[in-house]
């Protein structure tokens, strides 16, 4: 069990140095970019290793570790309601559902390069 937490562990780091990166490169004054940004490539890395069967550990440093501290749904929340207050509920309204739907195309993304059956 002691090594399933220093997976988790260095996973976290090393997704929360890439999720730090990504805010810098891509991120807009205007929109959370970054944050759908990340949301997006996690759903799909996620679902990539999901669907080819990776081992306990893999999953615990990719899954748990790397997505679960580069993806972000706490900011993606907080991104949500700052448009709205500001008035801009349209990018509001529209960045959850990019957020939604960009989440699970990159899941399905995901699936179809596994090349599992359905």
């Amino acid at each position: 069990m002691e090594h399933q937490a220093y997976l988790v562990g260095a996973g976290g780091m090393l997704g929360a140095v890439l999720r730090y990166l990504v805010g810098e490169y891509v991120d807009v004054e205007a929109f959370p970019l970054g944050t759908l940004t990340v949301n997006v490539v996690g759903s799909f890395v996620l679902g990539l290793v999901t669907f080819l069967g990776a081992g306990e550990d893999v999953l615990l440093f990719v899954g748990t570790g790397v997505c679960g501290s580069f993806t972000t749904f706490s900011s993606f929340s907080f991104d949500t309601v700052r448009l709205w207050e500001t008035g801009a509920r349209g990018k509001s309204i529209g960045y959850a559902t990019v957020n939604l739907i960009g989440a699970l195309v990159a899941i399905g993304l995901a699936w179809l390069v596994t090349g599992l059956p359905s």
